[in-house]
């Protein structure tokens, strides 16, 4: 009988797995890119999680999820500064793309981190 934990475990080494084999075949697919920042970031491999944010970032630049939830990374550690930047960054993207619910989320964190 299999340890629950072991279970989950290995689930987990097998998302990560299959999002880095992805990227080794396109290494252009945001899906897969943010999919393995957000496992990287929720596994707490922050330094990971916040390169693979930049690599879509720079490759996306109106991925405007990608501001956002690297900024709630950054922010979760500590990093008040480099969120508040990046935010600012990620408002700016969700201007250019219209993107109103992005545009409030991101504001709102921003007026709360920058007090």
């Amino acid at each position: 009988m299999q340890d629950e934990s072991q279970g989950s475990s290995n689930d987990q080494m097998d998302k990560l797995a299959g999002l880095k084999e992805i990227l080794t075949q396109d290494p252009n697919n945001t899906f897969a890119r943010y999919g393995l920042a957000m496992e990287l970031a929720s596994r707490g491999q922050t330094d990971e999680s916040l390169a693979e944010f930049e690599t879509l970032i720079k490759a996306n630049p109106d991925y405007t999820a990608a501001y956002f939830m690297s900024a709630q990374t950054m922010a979760n550690v500590g990093r008040t500064i480099d969120a508040i930047a990046r935010l600012k960054l990620g408002l700016d993207s969700a201007r250019r793309t219209g993107n109103q619910h992005a545009l409030s989320e991101m504001q709102t964190m921003l007026d709360e981190l920058d007090r």
